[in-house]
C-alpha cells in the first residue's frame, strides 16, 4: 500500500520514499506525491532520483490491481531503483498545477450548469464535461461569463473526509453518472468550494478559485439527443 501524500497536500512537489518493488511496468513506493490516473485526470509525470544512477523519468502514474499500491511507470530503457532503495520522488510541477487549475474549473462549470455529469476529462489547462442537459439551450458566452464570475470570487477550496455510509445517505452529493466516487476504503474525500460546491472527488485542486485564471468556453457540442459536451481552456494562472 502506498501512502498518497497528494490527497492532503496537492502543492507538495517531492518526498523521500522507499522502493517496495521495481519492475518495468512500474516502481512502487511506500509513499508518493504522484497522482495516479483516475477520475478523468491523467497520472503525474516527473522523476525518481536515487544515488549513483541517472534519475528515472516517470512517464505516467497508475494504480496497481489492488487499487492501493501506486505504480510510477518508467520511460523506456530507464534504469530502475532496486527494492529497498531510498529515492526522492519529484513531480513535474508545471504540469500538475495546470491540471489542478483545470480540475477545479470543471467543478465550477458543474455549478454553472447544474445538470447530471455523464463524462469528463481533466487536461493540461483545459478540459471538458458532458452534461445530461435535456432540451436546455446552452449559450456559450453566458456560460463563460458565469464561470469567470465564480472564478473571480477567489473562494477557498478545501477537502474533508466522510464515511462511505454518509455518502450513501446523501446521494445528491454525487454529480457524475459515469464515474463512481472513490469508495471502498470506508471513507470518501469531499472537495468543498466555499459557498459554491461540495462533491466527492479524489483529484488534485488549487487552494483558491482565483488561481484558476481566466477560463474560455471553447466549444459546446451535441453528443446525442440530450447530452452536451462543454469544453474549456484556461489562460495564464
Amino acid at each position: 500500500m502506498t501512502q498518497a501524500l497528494f490527497r492532503d497536500d496537492a502543492y507538495r512537489t517531492e518526498t523521500e520514499a522507499t522502493v517496495m518493488s521495481s519492475e518495468a511496468r512500474g516502481v512502487a513506493l511506500d509513499r508518493t506525491v504522484f497522482y495516479p490516473q483516475g477520475g478523468g485526470q491523467s497520472g503525474d509525470r516527473g522523476a525518481l532520483i536515487f544515488e549513483g544512477r541517472s534519475p528515472m523519468a516517470v512517464v505516467n502514474t497508475v494504480y496497481d490491481v489492488d487499487r492501493a499500491t501506486i505504480l510510477h511507470v518508467p520511460a523506456d530503457g530507464a534504469a530502475l531503483p532496486p527494492p529497498g532503495a531510498r529515492v526522492i520522488a519529484r513531480i513535474d510541477w508545471g504540469l500538475r498545477f495546470k491540471r489542478m487549475r483545470s480540475h477545479t474549473a470543471l467543478h465550477l462549470l458543474s455549478v454553472v450548469l447544474p445538470y447530471p455529469v455523464t463524462g469528463g476529462s481533466v487536461g493540461d489547462a483545459e478540459g471538458r464535461l458532458d452534461f445530461d442537459s435535456g432540451e436546455a439551450v446552452l449559450d456559450k458566452a453566458e456560460v463563460e461569463r458565469r464561470l469567470n464570475e465564480l472564478i473571480a470570487l477567489d473562494a477557498a477550496v478545501t477537502h474533508r473526509w466522510i464515511a462511505d455510509a454518509e455518502l450513501e445517505a446523501n446521494p445528491g452529493l454525487i454529480k457524475t453518472m459515469s464515474v463512481k466516487p472513490p469508495m471502498g476504503t470506508g471513507h470518501v474525500r469531499l472537495i468543498a468550494i466555499e459557498g459554491l460546491d461540495l462533491q466527492p472527488c479524489g483529484g488534485t485542486h488549487v487552494a483558491r478559485t482565483g488561481e484558476i485564471g481566466h477560463a474560455s468556453v471553447t466549444g459546446i457540442e451535441k453528443k446525442g439527443k440530450i447530452n452536451r459536451r462543454v469544453r474549456i481552456a484556461l489562460g495564464a494562472a
